[in-house]
């Protein structure tokens, strides 16, 4: 059977894509070659055709996921005041939505604890992506020191994170919303507070 000259970008495309949104679903650590192979619909033995090894794809596939929440953010922020970007982001993150369907949703808090303990690659793979998510939401942070932008920045991931990896860890919905929840109002304290003590230093 003859296939088009792009026919093998394509199906490395797919795998990357199926594989992204397993490792999400399931952790780095809870699929094999044979199961990643199995999600884009094609057998373990053609994997070695397109990959070099099983972490070569855990990385491509992470990031894949990390690329999309960078593009999200944006555009989900594009236009807003930095304030209201900042409200609109928190709101999407920690929401049912994005807890539910953690195969869509940001890498971060369904493959962290996996990739730290994964090789050099997939790590540094995490860090440019969470170092750019970091400049985000530093550029929508308003009324604080300079000095103090990039570390409530990396706080503020931290809390959503956090919040999001508890959220999916128990059964109880009601005790699940509340963690979302709990992750909302901590993070709009926070803005509030620093722009009141930004506010005190300027006066």
């Amino acid at each position: 059977m003859r296939y088009a000259k792009d026919h093998g970008q394509h199906t490395r495309r797919r795998i990357v894509e199926s594989a992204s949104r397993g490792l999400r679903q399931a952790g780095a650590d809870g699929l094999s070659v044979a199961n990643l192979m199995k999600l884009a619909n094609l057998t373990h033995g053609s994997f070695y055709a397109y990959f070099k090894s099983r972490d070569a794809l855990v990385v491509e596939g992470l990031a894949l996921a990390m690329d999309r929440t960078i593009v999200h953010w944006l555009s989900l922020t594009q236009g807003l005041p930095a304030g209201k970007g900042f409200d609109a982001l928190v709101e999407s993150y920690l929401s049912p939505r994005h807890r539910d369907d953690p195969g869509r949703g940001c890498a971060l808090p369904a493959l962290a604890a996996d990739i730290g303990r994964s090789g050099p690659e997939a790590r540094r793979t995490l860090e440019r992506g969470l170092g750019k998510m970091i400049d985000i939401i530093a550029r929508l942070t308003s009324g604080r020191p300079s000095s103090d932008v990039r570390q409530t920045a990396a706080g503020a991931i931290a809390t959503m994170v956090g919040s999001v990896v508890l959220a999916r860890a128990v059964d109880d919905k009601r005790l699940s919303d509340l963690l979302l929840e709990a992750g909302r109002q901590a993070l709009g304290n926070s803005v509030a507070c620093d722009c009141e003590r930004a506010h005190s230093a300027d006066n």
